[in-house]
């Protein structure tokens, strides 16, 4: 393919637009209603001047400040480690957007990997990188991205796309939850059927659930996992029935009932036939099935996926009580991505990717989007909103290296040090969320689907005075969330306030649930 000219391919809506880079400009007037994006160009200035820039893509350093204004949603709080953090995430997610021959790719190493298909894409956090990147205000990026995965091979997905376990489908939606194009959505619902279809036939058992491998799941040398074995695991069958749902309701954008049904169907067989088989009584936790039937005995960080997508049944939230336990999941530095307590716990040595106990942002980042659905979505009495910010912050504090913001790959749970250092793997690894999780989490949007915002913050009471998200595209408007305790810092009164395109829409004096109509 060339640049400058749009591509499409046969028998296919997949269309890739292979514009000049000039046609990405997005206008950055008017964005900002409450903040100055001057007053954080100081962090970027850092970053730039951390290490010399060994691998440049498609935004140098030098022109990194001035895509961030014109892109991403602008955010201070009085935790300046935090703040920093946020920035930093921004800063090193644009080193991996990548122009290539098929239009924009995200990637997850910045040096080439073996186990990369064509343009170093690996599409094992492909869902982050969708989460990550539904915040941007061009839609370009994600708009190739997606159709890179699903048919940018001559109108095929890539022969890699399933190597590893995804959620794509259901990231791909939930995007759509923030920009509102339902037309590039629904032009791809038969390339998401193909996809769900395939994966029926790779990796669906006859009873209806789903196997993989720990290592395809991205999560080698697991406790319970295998190389060889076909394991029925948490991670596959809960993004299985994520993908379903989320084809059910791209069909129904699409007017396509028929298929609306088959998916819904789909969805409500996977979450039954979950729940009853992954769930253990005893154990009180969502487990690996072995073939043979019988539970893995091991409680893993993964028991907390099916949160993600609301998948459990209530009932079933004694399981995060292993999240506050040192025993449990509870380390010095994060949660552990096994328990500590079992005698598999950090047994397959280092530093070889092992899933058996360290602390992964992967881990992390699926274990906090799981945490803030179960506050919001389900009664219980568990865990609350102080444990999501006290695991929120650990999160925080962990991305360092050296007095220096940093994101690799896995931790060592005792003392905090990365492990498998090595600066071709470790530098800016592109492969969990975190701006995702401070605006849906800590700040509290929650996307939806009609022309409503719903803001709904996991942030406790007296824990900061003051924030504020600035500049964030939400169903074509531009939206500014702030809570100011006093309505000392951004005059607009004492309380939690919802703006949009200028003018205050929503308005409490507490740090609660709030729900405003667009204008």
């Amino acid at each position: 393919m060339n640049a400058g000219r749009a591509v499409f391919s046969a028998g296919s809506t997949c269309i890739f637009f292979l514009a000049l880079s000039a046609s990405l400009a997005v206008s950055a007037a008017e964005t900002f209603q409450i903040l100055k994006p001057s007053a954080f160009s100081h962090h970027i200035e850092r970053f730039n001047s951390m290490e010399p820039e060994t691998v440049t893509n498609f935004i140098p350093n030098s022109r990194s400040f001035a895509w961030l204004r014109r892109n991403v949603p602008f955010f201070e709080c009085p935790d300046r480690e935090l703040e920093e953090i946020y920035y930093f995430r921004w800063w090193s997610f644009r080193k991996h957007i990548v122009w290539t021959t098929n239009g924009f790719v995200v990637t997850e190493f910045l040096f080439p990997m073996k186990h990369a298909g064509v343009f170093n894409t690996i599409s094992c956090a492909a869902g982050f990188h969708l989460a990550e990147g539904r915040w941007l205000r061009n839609p370009r990026y994600l708009n190739d991205y997606t159709t890179f995965w699903l048919c940018g091979d001559a109108g095929k997905p890539q022969p890699h796309f399933h190597r590893y376990s995804s959620w794509f489908g259901s990231a791909a939606y939930d995007r759509y939850l923030v920009d509102g194009n339902g037309k590039f959505l629904t032009g791809l619902l038969d390339n998401f059927v193909s996809d769900h279809r395939a994966w029926e036939s790779e990796r669906g058992l006859t009873n209806g659930l789903f196997w993989q491998y720990d290592v395809w799941d991205g999560m080698e040398s697991s406790i319970s996992g295998s190389r060889t074995v076909k394991n029925v695991r948490p991670t596959i069958n809960s993004y299985m029935f994520a993908n379903a749902r989320a084809i059910a309701d791209i069909a129904r954008l699409a007017g396509r009932s028929d298929t609306a049904k088959e998916f819904d169907q789909k969805a409500s067989r996977l979450q039954r036939l979950s729940q009853q088989s992954l769930w253990n009584p005893d154990a009180k936790f969502y487990e690996v099935l072995r073939p043979d039937g019988r539970f893995s005995g091991a409680r893993e960080e993964i028991g907390f996926i099916p949160w993600c997508f609301d998948l459990p049944a209530p009932g079933c939230e004694t399981a995060w009580a292993q999240l506050l336990d040192p025993k449990g999941f509870k380390s010095p530095c994060g949660i552990t991505t096994a328990e500590r307590r079992h005698a598999g716990f950090r047994s397959h040595g280092c530093c070889k990717c092992e899933w058996d106990g360290p602390v992964w942002p992967f881990a992390t980042s699926q274990t906090l989007w799981a945490l803030g659905n179960l506050l919001r979505d389900y009664s219980q009495s568990v865990v609350s909103s102080h444990d999501y910010f006290d695991a929120f912050l650990a999160y925080v504090r962990c991305q360092h290296r050296d007095g220096k913001p940093f994101i690799g790959e896995y931790l060592d749970d005792t003392n905090c040090q990365w492990l498998r250092f090595k600066p071709e793997r470790s530098f800016y690894y592109n492969h969990s969320s975190f701006a995702d999780l401070l605006i849906t989490g800590l700040v509290g949007l929650r996307p939806r689907a009609d022309d409503s915002v719903e803001v709904h913050p996991l942030l406790p009471d007296h824990a900061w005075d003051w924030f504020c998200l600035d500049g964030v595209k939400y169903h074509g408007h531009n939206l500014a969330i702030l809570w100011d305790a006093k309505g000392e810092r951004y005059n607009q009164g004492p309380g939690l306030t919802v703006m949009a395109d200028g003018k205050v829409i929503a308005h409490s004096d507490k740090l609660g649930k709030l729900t405003a109509k667009l204008p």
